[in-house]
């Protein structure tokens, strides 16, 4: 299922990017929904690249129906995500724990400013491969991370606003 989520930030693209590229940035990311508290997994800076792994898993509802084949208690991953500052983007990749033949996650954050507002876009695709109820879990996994991007967002620009 491809997706596409957008967030606004009143912060100027440097600063976002400067948040969003920090490591000590994710441990404040406490009771977001749908998906747990990043745990910073390690952090490297070279030149304009920053890689960052992060351990997460997903505490939403999932459909009744999968239950009997997908254990919540499994839907867990590291997520991969890789900065370029220069053009202001980012690849990230979700590695899971477990299901890796079932589940697969990836897309691509773009960066946009104007006006003192930043724009972050993610499009990518989440893939369950679990016969009869793939799509709907999907679905559930998709409306998560537009849920918890929203909460990130809003949690995020409380930071960036002056003092």
């Amino acid at each position: 299922m491809r997706f596409r989520t957008e967030q606004r930030y009143p912060a100027p693209l440097d600063e976002v990017l400067a948040l969003y590229t920090d490591p000590d940035f994710y441990p404040t990311l406490v009771g977001l929904p749908k998906i747990s508290t990043p745990e910073v997994v390690d952090c490297d800076r070279a030149g304009d690249t920053v890689r960052l792994r992060l351990r997460q898993r997903y505490t939403g509802d999932l459909p009744s129906a999968a239950l009997t084949i997908i254990d919540p208690d499994k839907l867990s991953w590291v997520e991969q995500v890789e900065f370029d500052l220069l053009q202001a983007v980012a690849t990230t990749v979700l590695v899971p724990d477990h299901y890796g033949d079932r589940f697969s996650c990836s897309g691509r954050y773009r960066f946009t400013s104007h006006a003192g507002v930043t724009v972050r876009e993610l499009s990518g695709e989440v893939k369950v491969r679990v016969l009869l109820v793939g799509g709907k879990v999907e679905g559930a996994l998709v409306s998560g991370l537009r849920e918890h991007g929203e909460a990130e967002a809003a949690h995020a620009a409380a930071r960036l606003r002056p003092a």
